[in-house]
């Protein structure tokens, strides 16, 4: 069955949410339209205020929307009871930017917090925790208190507080933003485990590119309370059409505004390997030296993705001839003139 054609674990259709406040109404989503499916690791970005984290809380109906509906694994959840709908967020796992642990219970007790909710027994609930510490990596640590646990370790038992409960999506909110490079990049790495382990569907919340990069498969961009854009990482950060996401994509904006030379080409790399020397082979195959104007490239999963804009030779055999090369290659590469993005 392809993709398009899959039940969709989350979705939203025409979604909207308004806050009342003194100064009169403010609409925080407007007319989401969406689609997660089972598996994914599905990034929504803004920048601060664009309503990314209100979506997230609407996700679990902590925020009611005010119009629209949220289907939840085949379920509208506007339609549920509250027990059904307690029923149903206990299928949903979240994990926050400060960890919201109770700083006087254990790392064990805190991931058992959610199963004595749920009416689990407490040796049953014991295991559980135990198996969860170890697939965090802190077995070690099940007696230890918050306050005696780094940042990343912190992070590291909210997540396994977070899948007590076997949900079948793990909800993350700026999960990383209080974590220093080394640390975000190994909760990241841990994220992605749990994804192929156990198959689980996470959604995350973010402001940082870098985080969509190394671990999403799909992204939506959230701008003014409105998806500007939707749909794989690699085509958004190829391809980024709206503003919102140039922005995004390109944070320090220095495309060039003009070219130089007669004829300039660019190359887009959408998924070759990063090991492929394709610049340096063209030069020896063509035996030409070229001049790049503008690169902007990312390493996505030992994959290349991005631009680069060169200015070709002024004899146009050998320009015909690098242009013939770069296509053999199945590279996308098309001549440009006054190229601005």
């Amino acid at each position: 069955m392809s993709r398009q054609l899959e039940e969709p674990i989350i979705e939203f259709k025409a979604l909207g949410k308004t806050f009342s406040s003194a100064n009169g109404e403010v609409k925080a989503l407007k007319n989401i339209n969406l689609k997660i499916h089972k598996g994914d690791i599905f990034g929504i970005i803004g920048m601060s205020g664009a309503g990314k984290s209100t979506l997230v809380r609407c996700i679990n109906y902590l925020e009611k929307p005010t119009e629209g509906e949220i289907w939840f694994d085949g379920r509208e959840l506007g339609s549920l009871n509250e027990k059904d709908l307690r029923k149903v967020r206990q299928s949903m796992g979240m994990i926050f930017q400060q960890f919201n642990l109770w700083m006087q219970r254990t790392a064990e007790s805190n991931i058992c917090f959610p199963l004595e909710i749920a009416g689990v027994d407490k040796k049953e609930a014991k295991l559980r925790a135990q198996e969860l510490l170890k697939l965090v990596g802190l077995e070690d640590k099940a007696g230890a208190y918050p306050a005696q646990l780094s940042g990343g370790q912190k992070q590291r038992i909210a997540i396994a507080r977070a899948l007590a409960t076997n949900p079948k999506v793990l909800l993350c909110d700026e999960a990383t933003s209080a974590l220093d490079p080394t640390t975000t990049e190994s909760i990241l790495n841990l994220l992605k485990d749990i994804n192929k382990k156990l198959g689980i569907t996470i959604v995350i919340i973010t402001h940082e590119m870098n985080v969509v990069e190394k671990i999403c498969s799909h992204v939506a961009i959230i701008d003014k309370s409105e998806i500007a854009e939707a749909g794989k990482v690699h085509d958004i950060f190829t391809h980024p059409k709206t503003q919102a996401a140039q922005r995004l994509v390109y944070p320090n904006d220095n495309r060039i505004n003009h070219l130089v030379g007669k004829r300039c080409c660019r190359i887009v790399f959408d998924g070759s390997s990063s090991y492929d020397p394709v610049v340096a082979s063209m030069i020896l195959e063509c035996k030409v030296l070229v001049n790049i104007l503008y690169a902007d490239m990312k390493d996505i999963d030992g994959k290349a993705f991005g631009e680069l804009i060169i200015q070709l030779p002024e004899d146009e055999k050998t320009a015909d001839k690098v242009i013939g090369y770069l296509h053999s290659k199945n590279l996308q590469a098309e001549e440009v003139s006054n190229y601005v993005g």
